[in-house]
């Protein structure tokens, strides 16, 4: 299934790059709005690939007392934080893309920074469940969100490089935005079921007899060792 999702991704950059090329040409705005559903259904497709903070996200939620709502602006904040940073590393730095990427799509130090963050607020999703406070802060969600999304989108990098380079900058800009609504969706669909993993076991812990209380700390501090770990994986693999 992987393989197959690498596939079809391939043929989303192709496909882009002929639509991008082709308005580089005609400059028809129409034609390239007409496309624009197109650019949501990839970005939707491109964010089931490997990457994005799906499983952070989901960690997060499924461990927070976040409801549904909360939770949708969190993933609203990482699509975005993802979505525009690749839009500004193409836009104000790309004769050095390849130098700050590393490889292809990819952002190394942006990765370290983004899975330090996240590693030191699940230690303090630990501390916090240890000591029994569980009120989380205003913008918590939007913050993890931030730190998550800190990965630049390689999609949207190599639209908006594609397109500088064609000298219609503003043709991948509104590509990015398409794509990114379909990312929000993708991950939109995540903290659902998160929300919904999250009651279900409240329910199953409720039937042995464990109050609101314990089950919080329980999901709580099992999210910050989660997110813990991934940020210690992100430093011993690297």
């Amino acid at each position: 299934m992987i393989q197959a999702l690498f596939e079809y991704q391939r043929e989303i950059y192709l496909a882009v790059a002929q639509h991008l090329k082709s308005f580089a040409t005609d400059g028809n705005w129409l034609a390239l709005l007409a496309v624009l559903p197109m650019g949501v259904v990839f970005g939707a497709a491109h964010a089931l690939t490997p990457g994005h903070s799906k499983t952070l996200l989901a960690a997060y939620i499924a461990g927070s007392q976040v409801k549904l709502s909360r939770g949708l602006l969190v993933s609203l904040a990482l699509s975005l934080t993802h979505i525009s940073l690749a839009v500004l590393i193409a836009a104000l730095a790309l004769p050095l893309v390849s130098i700050a990427l590393g490889s292809v799509g990819r952002a190394p130090a942006l990765e370290a920074l983004s899975r330090g963050l996240l590693g030191l607020a699940g230690v303090w999703m630990i501390w916090r469940a240890v000591r029994g406070r569980h009120q989380h802060h205003a913008h918590e969600g939007e913050a993890v969100g931030v730190m998550a999304g800190l990965i630049p989108c390689p999609l949207t990098l190599f639209v908006m490089t594609f397109a500088i380079a064609r000298g219609v900058p503003w043709a991948g800009l509104v590509f990015a935005v398409a794509m990114m609504a379909g990312v929000a969706i993708t991950l939109g669909i995540v903290v659902a079921l998160a929300v919904l993993f999250r009651k279900g076991s409240v329910a199953i812990f409720d039937r042995f007899g464990s109050n609101d209380a314990r089950i919080s700390t329980l999901l709580e501090i099992g999210t910050g060792l989660f997110l813990f770990g991934a940020a210690l994986r992100q430093f011993l693999v690297a």
